[in-house]
């Protein structure tokens, strides 16, 4: 089986994780019990999630000129991606503030830093993209940036797969790019006006689409008329901070290797699973074994 080559493009931040026995409310103070910090943003997990899947990966981002930017760079490069065309930018690195309840729930503060600053790709960015057999993208990076990458990997017969996320609107020139959307429910209303009852809204804007719902699993839908629901791995919850990023890099390096769609959103179910058993986002990410000890094939 050949080594699925992959690009991603999107933010990378460092991410102070707190965990309290819940979320605090507004204006209330909560004592919590244990805090880290640890290389996050949706662009350097995904990164470093499709590595641990089984892929190669180059990551296309930018960091500060601060301490934090130096132990980015360094942590994404010991997890073995390509970060020889990252950038440094003058300034803050992206940062985010993680508070993490005892049931696993989340509430997250990114403020982007280095990452607002990554727009105009160069020569080596744009050719890491063609080189590619599936870019993977995200919207914590300007979308105009996304959208250059999409357009040239479609241009150049890469893969595209956009996780739209945070929600908002996405142009229709960077839609007429992806090849494969991932979304969650509220990334989807942000898109459609629609949520989990109508999975199939999506086709309005891409050609197939994956919409997640959490603990009850996720949807594939495609033009051809498949409408498939994928069932969850049920396994006990710590942290979900990065399970996404998990599904959607697992998910890319599936397909990829030239699985079959349905089977590929089941194998990332498996990735996604096996993130939120531990606390953290980047340290949190499976590697192959373990998304394979979880993955149930389609029936």
């Amino acid at each position: 089986m050949q080594q699925t080559r992959v690009a991603v493009v999107g933010s990378a931040n460092m991410d102070l994780v707190g965990t309290a026995p819940a979320l605090p409310r507004p204006g209330e103070t909560l004592l919590g019990s244990d805090f880290v910090m640890l290389p996050g943003g949706k662009g350097a997990n995904q990164a470093i999630a499709a590595v641990r899947a089984g892929a190669s990966c180059v990551f296309l981002g930018a960091i500060g000129s601060d301490a934090f930017g130096v132990t980015l760079k360094a942590r994404i490069t010991a997890a073995g991606v390509d970060t020889g065309q990252l950038r440094v930018v003058y300034g803050a690195s992206g940062v985010a503030l993680v508070m993490v309840g005892a049931g696993g729930e989340n509430a997250i503060l990114v403020t982007p830093g280095a990452n607002g600053a990554f727009v105009g790709l160069t020569e080596g960015e744009l050719h890491a993209v063609r080189e590619a057999d599936v870019l993977v993208a995200q919207l914590e990076v300007p979308v105009e940036t996304v959208t250059e990458a999409a357009v040239a990997a479609r241009a150049a017969g890469t893969r595209v797969i956009l996780n739209a996320a945070p929600a908002r609107q996405v142009p229709a020139d960077l839609l007429a790019a992806v090849d494969l959307l991932v979304v969650n429910e509220t990334e989807a209303q942000a898109l459609t006006g629609r949520g989990r009852d109508e999975p199939a809204a999506l086709l309005d804007l891409v050609p197939r689409a994956v919409l997640t719902l959490g603990a009850q699993g996720a949807w594939y839908v495609d033009r051809d008329g498949r409408s498939v629901h994928v069932p969850p791995v049920k396994v006990d919850a710590v942290d979900s901070t990065a399970a996404g990023d998990a599904f959607t890099a697992a998910l890319a390096v599936a397909w990829g290797e030239g699985r079959e769609l349905v089977d590929a959103v089941h194998w990332a179910a498996a990735a996604g699973a096996a993130c939120v058993r531990r606390l953290g986002a980047s340290v949190a990410l499976p590697r192959r074994l373990e998304i394979d000890e979880l993955y149930s094939p389609p029936a």
